[in-house]
């Protein structure tokens, strides 16, 4: 289980648009890295556009926003252009980024126990450190709790 003062895990994914990314890539720059179920569903849709309301406020403090969840490449490339998400969505299809970040849990939906993924932020400082983590999320008004305590 991460906590806070841990090294960020680094990851390997792709981004919407099938390129190549990898976290310490980022090193040097404070990372917003929010791990979402399912791309274009009410909830994510709405965690997503609140970031993207924000976006100005987040870049001022010198943090990048990364979502992530285990769509293909091509659904959050959709996702990203129908909701004119001005950051990278990153295709975690086997979950590897979400198992590093022990947010791919048993969840209970319509009753029954399912694997998935728990909506889950990682404030992730310039020294790649994490400074804040956010479980179970919800979804509406987040991005402004992580903007306030930026």
């Amino acid at each position: 289980m991460l906590k806070v003062g841990d090294q960020a895990p680094d990851i390997q994914v792709n981004t919407e648009t099938g390129e190549a990314f990898q976290l310490s890539a980022m090193k040097g720059k404070r990372v917003v890295l929010y791990f979402y179920p399912k791309a274009d569903t009410p909830g994510c849709t709405v965690e997503a556009c609140e970031f993207r309301d924000e976006i100005k406020k987040f870049t001022k403090k010198g943090a990048a926003v990364i979502g992530v969840s285990p769509d293909k490449p091509a659904a959050q490339a959709k996702f990203k252009a129908k909701y004119d998400l001005p950051f990278t969505l990153l295709a975690d299809q086997d979950r590897a980024a979400a198992e590093a970040y022990g947010v791919y849990k048993e969840k209970t939906m319509y009753g029954k126990k399912v694997m998935g993924i728990e909506r889950t932020t990682f404030v992730i400082g310039a020294d790649g450190k994490i400074e804040k983590i956010y479980n179970k999320v919800k979804a509406a008004g987040h991005a402004s709790t992580v903007l306030e305590e930026l």
